[in-house]
């Protein structure tokens, strides 16, 4: 099963699809163990925690059928929070592993309003509505309590990823600090297990003669249904905000 992409809800990458793959391969009478491709710098905290829960039940329900992952050129982020699931991790010696961290991104325009001579007019109802509004001033209540979200989420990843990797992780104060590493170096951390591709481990550890792919992929239908709905909707929020303003609220 392929896991490509930033992981998003209204993406090609999501959970519903990814968890789809997966329970076809576990449920397949045929295979001898299931393989998840990893190559992601990360997206959706919900989305990445939705797959590392699901594949944890998998993994208890087939207990006989060994589930791996194997990270191409990146599992950061979002991307390790699934990939740390699996009963073992292979990487390649120059993969990108680890950031496990969260963040909120955005832009401060304040100052450029007012050379521009121009008034912010923002119409709310209920006090913090619209908190961290990047034409507003950056309030010290906001801040703090979008750090606030942060750090719990950030504990969130931190507890998937002691949950998946037990004591093959090294004591190291840099392991949640969101820098990323090596597979050469990830390796030493205790943060993959070996390093391999896909297709060596179908051969050397499964025995298999084919790879059979379960990866979940939306038609041309499907996809031109999904952009109609998403021009749609941009339509419609161009009037009308219901959403936060961290709307980058992201793994990566």
């Amino acid at each position: 099963v392929d896991l490509e992409g930033v992981i998003q809800a209204d993406g090609n990458v999501n959970a519903d699809t990814v968890v789809s793959g997966l329970r076809q391969a576990f449920k397949s009478k045929h295979s001898k163990g299931v393989i998840l491709r990893i190559n992601s710098p990360g997206g959706s905290p919900v989305q990445s925690d939705y797959i590392n829960r699901e594949i944890h039940r998998l993994r208890s329900e087939y207990p006989n059928k060994p589930m791996y992952s194997v990270v191409t050129d990146i599992a950061a982020s979002g991307g390790y929070y699934v990939a740390a699931a699996s009963e073992k991790i292979y990487a390649n010696q120059s993969s990108i592993v680890g950031s496990i961290g969260v963040l909120m991104d955005g832009f401060g325009f304040v100052d450029t309003l007012k050379k521009l001579g121009v008034e912010r007019r923002l119409l709310v109802s209920g006090k913090y509505k619209g908190m961290l509004d990047p034409f507003s001033p950056l309030k010290e209540v906001e801040k703090g309590h979008a750090q606030l979200l942060l750090e719990q989420v950030h504990e969130q990843f931190i507890e998937a990823v002691q949950r998946g990797r037990g004591d093959r992780l090294v004591d190291n104060e840099d392991l949640y600090s969101g820098l990323f590493w090596t597979g050469l170096q990830a390796k030493e951390l205790g943060l993959i297990d070996e390093f391999g591709s896909a297709s060596q481990i179908a051969r050397d550890v499964f025995g298999a003669k084919e790879i059979v792919e379960y990866t979940v992929k939306p038609n041309f239908f499907d996809r031109f249904a999904e952009q109609l709905g998403m021009g749609m909707a941009k339509i419609f929020s161009s009037t009308l905000h219901l959403e936060g303003a961290g709307r980058n609220f992201e793994l990566r």
